[in-house]
């Protein structure tokens, strides 16, 4: 069948116990009757106030209940989700609503200035709505809550489509932000292809419903990573279709303690993360405090985006024994490439993941690589996949190809792929390192460094060098305590790969290496090195 996420909301939340929590965010819970009455009311006034079927919604907050909620609304009214990055700067603020078309902005309180300050250049904004904790909002604002909480909560009166889109603007390495469209019979077969390794899927709408009657709803799920990036974005979707519950933090950035607080409190299921970044404090607070929280309700914590050290995973099993660790090896374009599942009785080797049934790697002259070759190659996602880049058809044509007469999502990553069919992965083409010649994947060589003792994380980039063309540069950011010594993190890399793939230089970084979603830094670090080993 054809599938709409509204539609799917509609079905399944009379099915739900009412008084089941939807949303809960420190100590306010919502529940599935609350939600569903507050979306239908915020769909209802976001189209008496000119929004129609295709018109974009742009959301500009920190995680938070309302983000769901008001994703929820967007389904029902037929209306696009546009994500914004709550780091972006007023310039870059700007470019994703005026890029996107967006005609609701619907911004978190505290980012009441910006607003400010770049709307006279809005003019294709026709509404703005404040989520607002108490106190004034902004003069041109409507209140979040006023319009939550006014009409009758009912159903809407609505035909949708699956060709409704979601859209997931996403940064990547190099470029300008570019905005992902999804449409929602799409991204719904996604989560039906994820569900069907697990058993029978419910494949239409009341088999769906009476999925959700016989077994229940979803567990709690927690995105510790933003909602506003895809990993947090598509993993709480997954959960709200399947009726369950969303569990957000209330601190601006990861506190280990207050998640595995929530995860204790609430009997969270599923924990997202994006790698290392948010992997290794989770491990280092239960590694402090031995068996202060209960954490046998932890079926699996799911990681997408980069990649996620054996180690760290091994550490989290020793608190988690029953736990399931999933690498997710996808991208906002591609999802659903390949995956690593490693549990207490079975370890699989950093960036190794099993390739996807729809999945197929091509050379750069779009032949097949033989497994086993040892010749690397591009990965490419056969469908669903998404419609283009809005507004953006060159790029479009770059990245979704048509090869042998089917259409592939290809995003760039390199990888070999081993006789037995799994994957191991290289790293992202964009920021491939070419030194003399020789083709250095970043990733393969991050990964050797991060398992130093002294190092805590790791980014590796390429700076112009006259001799090798590009020279192989490695940043770290050291374990507290640790001391650096530049000579041994070179001979550690240079006894586990190639010679060429070693770094030339290695530096400490004293700017963040990771974006607050997780990912590589790589234009920021790169900056940072070429001051500083410039200045050197």
């Amino acid at each position: 069948m054809a599938w709409n996420f509204g539609d799917i909301l509609d079905a399944i939340s009379p099915a739900l116990p009412q008084d089941a929590p939807a949303l809960v965010h420190g100590e306010r819970r919502i529940t599935w009757g609350e939600m569903t009455k507050r979306s239908n009311n915020l769909a209802r006034a976001l189209i008496e106030r000119g929004a129609k079927p295709d018109d974009k919604v742009a959301f500009y907050m920190r995680n938070r209940p309302e983000y769901s909620e008001l994703l929820a609304a967007c389904f029902k009214a037929r209306l696009t989700h546009v994500n914004v990055n709550y780091r972006y700067k007023p310039d870059e603020v700007f470019y994703i609503f005026d890029n996107s078309d967006a005609q609701t902005v619907v911004y978190g309180s505290e980012f009441r200035e910006i607003i400010a300050e770049i709307r006279p250049r809005l003019t294709k904004v026709q509404t703005f709505v404040e989520v607002n904790d108490g106190g004034e909002i902004a003069p041109f604002a409507e209140r979040y809550e006023d319009l939550a909480m006014t009409g009758n909560g009912e159903k809407l009166d609505i035909e949708r489509s699956p060709d409704d889109q979601l859209f997931i603007y996403t940064g990547g390495t190099t470029g300008m932000p570019k905005g992902v469209m999804w449409r929602h019979d799409d991204l719904r077969e996604v989560q039906l292809s994820a569900l069907r390794r697990l058993g029978p899927a419910p494949e239409t709408l009341p088999a769906l419903v009476e999925a959700i009657k016989e077994k229940g709803p979803a567990g709690p799920m927690l995105p510790a990573c933003p909602l506003m990036h895809g990993t947090g974005l598509l993993t709480a979707l997954g959960n709200m279709m399947s009726g369950g519950c969303i569990v957000t933090l209330g601190n601006q950035s990861l506190e280990p303690h207050e998640l595995w607080s929530a995860v204790d409190r609430n009997k969270v299921q599923q924990v997202a993360i994006v790698g290392d970044a948010f992997a290794k404090p989770m491990l280092r607070a239960l590694d402090e405090t031995p068996g202060k929280y209960d954490l046998s309700s932890v079926a699996t914590i799911i990681s997408s985006g980069v990649m996620w050290s054996t180690e760290v995973k091994r550490g989290l099993l020793k608190h988690m024994p029953d736990a399931i660790m999933t690498d997710s090896f996808g991208a906002s374009e591609a999802l659903g490439l390949g995956s690593s599942l490693m549990t207490k009785d079975g370890e699989i080797a950093t960036a190794k993941f099993q390739i996807g049934e729809r999945c197929k790697v091509f050379d750069e002259n779009d032949e097949p690589v033989v497994p086993g070759s040892g010749k690397p190659g591009f990965i490419a996602l056969g469908g669903p996949i998404p419609v283009g880049y809005y507004k953006d058809p060159e790029k479009s044509a770059k990245t979704f190809k048509t090869v042998r007469g089917e259409r592939y999502s290809i995003p760039g990553d390199w990888c070999t792929v081993e006789p037995d069919g799994t994957l191991t992965l290289l790293g992202r083409g964009s920021v491939c390192i070419n030194t003399a010649g020789e083709k250095v994947y970043p990733e393969e060589v991050e990964e050797i460094l991060k398992t130093h003792p002294s190092v805590e994380d790791a980014l590796v980039i390429g700076l112009p060098d006259e001799k090798w063309g590009q020279a192989v540069t490695g940043v770290v950011k050291l374990n507290n305590g640790a001391s650096f010594d530049e000579e041994a993190l070179r001979a550690h890399v240079r006894a586990k790969l190639a010679g060429y793939k070693t770094p030339k230089r290695i530096v400490i970084g004293t700017v963040p290496l990771r974006a607050p979603n997780g990912k590589a830094d790589y234009k920021g670090v790169t900056d940072f090195a070429k001051q500083t080993l410039g200045a050197a």
